[in-house]
């Protein structure tokens, strides 16, 4: 894989970030629908599998300290286990007003790379699962397809399990699976 140097996608400072890193990366747009921002509706617009599309989330814990979450787009993201990978009480999403002014990004353009404000970065472990992870580039319409390892040492995120089990979740008459 070999960095794109294409003049018509304008590099965005997450590739910036990796370039100044020397690590590889792809650029590859994709149309957005500001209806649908889902990493489900990415992937399949990028043509990679939902598990290999990852999103980054802003959250809050308890004692007011900011992190970024990085979980695969078919999951959601557990906020006790978020709590306890980062050794807090509690964690909760930051609340949408936030996002921009704390990272620099817009919802549906979140990344932990080049962010405003370095915060911590806990990613899921199934992300060493891949060969290949899509993340957003920082910008709408725009991902970054690299290696795990690569994204690991560019973010310097820890690896936690980060996930809901959703093979327990109840579903939406409320019973159990």
């Amino acid at each position: 894989m070999k960095t794109q140097k294409t003049q018509a996608l304008a590099k965005t400072n997450a590739a910036r970030l990796l370039d100044s890193l020397n690590i590889s990366y792809e650029l590859r747009p994709h149309e957005v629908d500001p209806n649908d921002l889902t990493a489900i509706s990415v992937a399949k617009k990028i043509g990679l599998p939902p598990e290999q599309v990852f999103k980054t989330l802003l959250a809050q814990t308890s004692s007011g300290d900011h992190l970024f979450a990085v979980i695969p787009g078919d999951t959601e993201l557990d906020l006790k286990k978020l709590a306890h990978a980062a050794s807090a009480k509690k964690a909760e999403l930051a609340s949408l007003k936030e996002v921009e002014p704390l990272t620099g990004y817009i919802r549906g353009g979140v990344t932990v790379m080049a962010a405003r404000k370095p915060f911590p970065a806990y990613a899921d472990e199934t992300i060493e699962l891949h060969d290949l992870i899509s993340i957003s580039a920082g910008q709408r319409g725009l991902q970054l397809l690299l290696s795990p390892s690569d994204y690991l040492r560019a973010t310097a995120a820890t690896l936690a399990d980060l996930t809901k089990d959703l093979t327990k979740a109840p579903n939406r008459a409320g019973e159990t699976a």
